[in-house]
């Protein structure tokens, strides 16, 4: 493992639960048998980066249980530096129970989170000396969600690395049911992808955001207040780039039997990221998204998919050089 004291490529935070995933089809309240995993959308970012070689660290607070003990062994099982994860003695961590489906369709989650360790993070935990030091900052919308308090750390990150030079990715994760009202949640969001270099919205997501349909126009909007670049996912037609200079739809690999949907979009943002941080066109860097999001959604689990190193250079090698761009606008 690196030098857990080097100055680190990645920074993220948010909250880590444990997840059990159903071993049987069927409504969530008649399985007897569940499998335990590990589930939070900018952990599988760190995770997936993490196995691709880069420093990252993830920061958060966990609960002095079991599931606690879960998350950091995670955490050092995956490399990742967690001198920013603290030990709340007040409150638990979250845990979720996800159902199993044979279809490919999205399963059903029911989220054990309310007042948990993480939804108590805040100003408090931020460490300058830890954070500015880091190359890159990825943000996801479930953090700022979770909690007034989160949603203030997330904002301040946001403004730090931007005033240190330094770069932000930002996923919206829609979460509605943590928001105070989807008015809420749709001007927080867009306030902090303002914030942003690089913004990741899906399609459905992006209409919700912004009130257009098309990927161009979503696109446009967070240009139009900031942005480097918009990568909008279209599923399994792939993703549409658009920087002030170009833009292009990029087709994504096929997947022949999609077993697990969660963690796609995790997938594609460790795709785009690496890339990007290695020096990558964009171009190269959707191609990539696209692929780790492909492998993400052939296996159970939201971070098991996401490849290693050595897995993605295979991959890459036997891809054509460069990517397939299915329509230009």
């Amino acid at each position: 493992m690196s030098n857990p004291r080097a100055a680190l490529d990645v920074i993220t935070y948010g909250e880590a639960m444990a997840m059990f995933v159903a071993a049987e089809t069927g409504p969530l309240a008649g399985v007897g048998q569940f499998t335990k995993r590990i589930a939070g959308a900018d952990l599988n970012v760190a995770i997936g980066l993490s196995r691709l070689g880069f420093k990252v660290g993830w920061m958060s607070r966990v609960g002095n249980d079991s599931f606690g003990q879960y998350v950091r062994d995670t955490l050092t099982k995956e490399g990742i530096d967690q001198r920013c994860v603290s030990t709340d003695e007040r409150y638990p961590t979250g845990f979720q129970l996800k159902s199993k489906n044979d279809d490919g369709s999205d399963p059903a989650v029911e989220y054990f989170r309310k007042g948990s360790a993480a939804s108590h993070v805040s100003l408090a935990d931020y460490a300058a000396d830890y954070v500015l030091p880091a190359r890159h900052l990825h943000l996801t919308g479930v953090a700022p969600a979770i909690s007034a308090s989160s949603r203030e750390l997330a904002f301040h990150l946001a403004h730090e690395m931007r005033a240190a030079g330094k770069t932000i990715s930002f996923d919206p994760n829609l979460r509605p049911t943590l928001w105070p009202s989807r008015a809420a949640m749709v001007d927080g969001l867009n306030a902090l992808a303002a914030l942003a270099h690089w913004v990741l919205p899906g399609i459905g997501e992006g209409e919700i955001l912004t009130g257009y349909t098309r990927p161009d126009d979503i696109a446009r909007f967070y240009l139009d207040q900031g942005a480097r670049g918009v990568i909008v996912k279209l599923g399994a037609q792939g993703a549409y780039y658009r920087t002030a200079d170009d833009a292009a739809v990029i087709a994504g690999p096929p997947v022949a039997k999609v077993v697990d949907t969660v963690g796609a979009g995790d997938g594609f943002a460790v795709g785009v990221i690496s890339a990007l941080l290695e020096g990558r066109t964009l171009p190269q860097a959707v191609a990539r998204g696209n692929r780790i999001g492909a492998l993400a959604i052939q296996v159970i689990g939201d971070s098991e998919g996401l490849p290693s190193r050595a897995e993605l250079d295979a991959l890459e090698l036997a891809d054509a050089d460069v990517p397939s761009i299915a329509t230009a606008a």
